[in-house]
């Protein structure tokens, strides 16, 4: 199946790409449930009677910049610092707000609010890391661009 972008055929069955994108999509997943995951565990522990959207704007705001730190860190292996950092941010920033926006709208429509419990983190996990996934892989076929 293809899909055509401008004059550029898109082919979505192609096995290392979605390999690719796949690890991209994991590295990315990671550094956004470090500051999401600890956000709503300190307010779940230390019951600060915040309201949920809160909790859960701070949760994601958290989780982009966790995300942001840990692509920087991993990407200033391969260049200075300034560059791993603008990449960091202008390569993966869609798609860490769709992972973020899918964990938390998972977590209250499962739970009801800004609650982790044993069963709500792996499905928050799974919809968090398939959201963004077409999109980085569109991202390395259609343009070339990934974080790492």
């Amino acid at each position: 199946m293809n899909t055509f972008v401008g004059s550029l055929a898109i082919d979505w069955r192609c096995n290392p790409t979605w390999r690719r994108a796949s690890k991209n999509t994991a590295w990315c997943l990671l550094g956004c449930a470090i500051g999401d995951f600890g956000t709503i565990a300190f307010f779940q522990v230390t019951a600060i009677p915040w309201p949920t959207l809160a909790i859960m704007t701070l949760a994601i705001i958290n989780g982009l910049l966790t995300s942001i730190a840990l692509e920087t860190c991993i990407l200033v292996r391969q260049m200075d610092l300034k560059t791993a950092f603008r990449t960091a941010i202008g390569m993966s920033f869609i798609s860490m707000i769709s992972m973020e926006a899918m964990m938390n709208a998972v977590d209250v429509a499962l739970t009801g609010g800004a609650k982790l419990t044993w069963w709500v983190v792996p499905i928050m996990l799974a919809t968090g890391f398939v959201t963004p996934l077409p999109y980085n892989y569109w991202r390395l076929k259609a343009l070339g661009k990934s974080c790492h």
